[in-house]
């Protein structure tokens, strides 16, 4: 592992960290945090951090009433002669969230940071501060990177567990001291109501914590507000959000499952059928809780480049909001496939201007895992491979043409990091075994859930030649996080030789796989 020059900040997460969330912690997680000063806003829900860069971060945070958010910046614990950042008044509009940019930072740096919150009639009026930090980009590449990957939290009606300990996954992902965090998707379940219990196979109870807004599929704004307030319920997750920083993407549960543009839903459990209702809702909810750059651009597109350094440039992915409507995928022709023609063309041109050393491709769905979509009782694809192991058909064409682009013009570095089937395994891919031959090798690694059903290993599809070099997964499907199969990735780059290392471990951090991979290569 790469040395790492800031010693002892896992400490202040267990420490300083743990004695400030106590300060807001809900009784039994199950309600709204109480406020740290009477009568004074308070910020319960802590505080995040995302696209960080070389200069610059977005700090996130929730007030329980209308404040204007402040940000001091220190480069000790100590606060002594902070930089302040005034940012905006927070309201109704935005569901009391906001995000305050902070630039002008140095690079490489240790960045301690404290969120106030102040009566907006009163500035002196403040609430008690929360406190995180974050490490900025290093240009030094002999610093390396480090960085935690998975994806789908609170899913199947599996949701906070204050007896096994809400989400302890977030404690072993924060016990690497990884400069980021790569969430592939599913950050919620708007699909998924959170009962009380659910019986588990072996007679035993699993017991939620449970709100309002979970008691049924969220379909007004509110609800899918109080969604992703659902999953801030947990210390775990609080903790390592005021410590790690994130790169957030989405998939389909944050809106409704296996959804496209332009879907009528057949579900009865909605009284609003049209999705492009309800994604419009989710998408204001998902930049009203995540601080993600683009979201603030005119476009308000979720697909991104995020640099680190000379090392590491990771490609954000938007598998959901380009795609076409679901279909068996056997059609010959097909230009928007699963990322719409114009995100194609921004990834083909940002892939041939990246110089970095690895190009991480993050998608929120898998290349070659057949993932079906049979809820209105057909045979439809909801990711790409649809199980003819022959030439590419319907979205593979897209694919198909993104793979000989990167070959052709000879892009070195790139690995596919993706989530979304609720199991871990480690896909390689190679034109010697697949229908489909213009392409360089390449490796995909898949990491999931954190905090979900576990389900079988899907099938593979041979138009790419995957193989499947490893793989843990349950024989039956939805197994709970009691039963375990809770999983993240973990990518080590090392600043003196440039080795890329993938690490797919367990809840605990067990490593279950390593692959290291040689830079400089088009593909391996």
């Amino acid at each position: 592992m790469s040395a790492r020059p800031f010693p002892g900040r896992r400490g202040v997460l267990r420490g300083s960290l743990a004695a400030s969330a106590a300060l807001t912690l809900p009784v039994g997680l199950g309600a709204a945090p109480a406020l740290a000063l009477s009568g004074r806003p308070g910020a319960g829900w802590g505080v995040q951090t995302g696209d960080v860069t070389a200069n610059s971060g977005l700090v996130w945070v929730r007030s329980d009433r209308p404040a204007r958010m402040i940000v001091e910046t220190s480069a000790t614990e100590s606060f002594r002669n902070p930089r302040r950042w005034h940012g905006p008044l927070l309201g109704a509009g935005t569901d009391f969230t906001g995000t305050t940019r902070l630039h002008g930072l140095p690079s490489g740096q240790e960045i301690h940071y404290r969120v106030l919150l102040a009566d907006p009639q009163d500035p002196r009026r403040t609430g008690e501060p929360v406190t995180g930090s974050f490490r900025t980009v290093s240009q030094r590449r002999r610093d390396g990177v480090r960085f935690v990957w998975s994806g789908d939290l609170a899913g199947q009606g599996w949701g906070i567990n204050p007896e096994l300990g809400g989400y302890r996954i977030y404690d072993a992902m924060a016990a690497l001291d990884p400069d980021f965090f790569l969430c592939s998707g599913d950050n919620i379940y708007a699909d998924g109501p959170i009962a009380e219990t659910v019986a588990l196979p072996d007679g035993r109870t699993w017991r939620n914590v449970t709100t309002e807004e979970k008691a049924k599929v969220a379909e007004t704004l509110a609800e899918f507000r109080g969604n992703f307030r659902y999953n801030l319920l947990d210390e775990n997750l609080r903790a390592f959000n005021a410590r790690v920083p994130s790169i957030i993407q989405w998939d389909d549960h944050e809106v409704t499952n296996n959804w496209y543009p332009g879907e009528i839903l057949t579900d009865a459990r909605y009284t609003e059928k049209r999705v492009d209702v309800l994604a419009a809702r989710a998408r204001q909810a998902f930049s009203e809780y995540f601080p993600i750059s683009t979201l603030r651009r005119p476009d308000g597109r979720v697909h991104r480049v995020q640099h680190h350094g000379p090392l590491l440039d990771v490609f954000v992915l938007d598998m959901r909001t380009y795609r076409n409507a679901n279909s068996p995928g056997d059609q010959g022709a097909d230009a928007q496939g699963i990322l719409g023609e114009e995100q194609l063309a921004w990834l083909k041109r940002e892939l041939s201007r990246s110089r970095a050393v690895w190009k991480v491709i993050a998608a929120d769905m898998p290349l070659g895992l057949v993932v079906p979509d049979t809820g209105d009782g057909r045979p439809n694809i909801e990711a790409v491979a649809q199980g003819d192991p022959g030439a590419p058909l319907g979205r593979e064409l897209q694919i198909a043409e993104l793979l000989r682009f990167v070959k052709h013009r000879r892009i070195t570095g790139t690995v596919w990091l993706t989530a979304d089937v609720h199991y871990t395994s480690a896909q390689h891919y190679d034109p010697s075994r697949a229908a489909f031959q213009d392409f360089a090798p390449f490796w995909e690694f898949v990491s999931g859930p954190l905090n979900a059903g576990a389900f079988p290993a899907n099938t593979l599809d041979g138009t790419f030649g995957p193989d499947r070099v490893f793989v843990k997964a349950p024989t039956t499907a939805n197994v709970s996080p009691a039963g375990g199969y809770q999983f993240f990735g973990e990518v080590d780059i090392d600043g003196d030789s440039g080795e890329l290392t993938v690490r797919l471990r367990e809840q605990d951090g067990t490593v279950l796989f390593t692959k290291s991979l040689q830079p400089g290569l088009v593909g391996q």
